[in-house]
């Protein structure tokens, strides 16, 4: 069947964690799907992995790149948006392992004038670890029993792996989480992307994804949300990119993105001058 679908997954330099992604990608339910990696400049591990793995996947995959610049997750995303050939885009990370009705989920909810917004189920780092091909072709990466006797500690955030019907609905529709535009589990119409012209590149760590759907509602394009339907489990890291600097200066992006209600950021896929960005 013909391909309908483009999955933007990001990383740098976790090419343990990106292979249980892609295993991850290869046991779902909806497989009209393409995968474009947005590598932020991993070093040839990464590279070596991704040419072994396209001739092993069930999907095709194109790997988008530059050199390592520092975090640069917006520059690299924005290329991807470029690469992707459907007119819908799941974006994801590559420490994210998708449930087998992951992207059937996504396909399902799409509508017209809406991105959709997931959520995560995060694991720490000894079951993240611990956690091999065959457990995700299994499923077990979101068995609460199997993680439990895994070493998971019981808590009311186990219900994002437990939910069905309308347990996943009353949850949606009363969970206190916005549905906002995360990273790690949201999609959207390319073209909506492309109008708000992407990622602000401006932007490292810290709340970029956000700005992007922010935007997106300023542009007329609702939040639908699904975070107890679209599954994914969050392989634990450090975040050696994380600083203060960084958020605070996106932050104000963000304050002046909801204040002035700009559409359309100057410095996103293609680099705007004079260009007046609110309706």
């Amino acid at each position: 069947m013909k391909i309908d679908t483009s999955i933007i997954i990001s990383t740098y330099n976790s090419p343990e964690w990106l292979e249980k992604v892609l295993h991850g990608y290869n046991n779902q339910t909806y497989s009209n799907f393409e995968i474009v990696i947005a590598d932020d400049g991993s070093k040839q591990e990464t590279i070596d992995l991704i040419k072994t793995l396209k001739s092993e996947m069930l999907y095709p995959i194109t790997h988008v790149w530059h050199e390592d610049n520092g975090f640069q997750k917006s520059q690299i995303l924005n290329k991807a948006i470029l690469q992707c050939t459907t007119d819908y885009i799941i974006m994801s990370d590559g420490d994210c392992i998708p449930r087998m009705d992951f992207v059937e989920t996504h396909v399902k909810y799409r509508e017209k004038g809406y991105f959709l917004s997931g959520g995560y189920f995060m694991l720490p780092m000894d079951i993240s670890t611990k956690i091999t091909k065959e457990d995700i072709l299994k499923g077990n990466c979101f068995n609460v029993k199997w993680l439990k006797a895994s070493g998971l500690k019981g808590s009311f955030k186990n219900n994002k792996l437990t939910s069905r019907g309308f347990k996943s609905w009353f949850l949606n529709k009363f969970t206190p989480t916005n549905a906002s535009w995360n990273g790690h589990n949201a999609s959207g119409w390319k073209v909506d992307i492309v109008a708000i012209n992407g990622f602000d590149e401006r932007m490292q760590y810290g709340g970029q994804d956000r700005e992007l759907g922010e935007r997106l509602m300023n542009l007329g394009i609702k939040a639908k949300q699904i975070r107890y339907n679209a599954v994914c489990v969050h392989l634990d890291h450090k975040r050696g990119y994380k600083n203060v600097e960084s958020i605070t200066k996106n932050q104000q992006i963000r304050k002046n993105t909801r204040d002035t209600k700009d559409i359309k950021t100057p410095y996103g896929i293609e680099k705007l001058e004079d260009t007046k960005t609110t309706r």
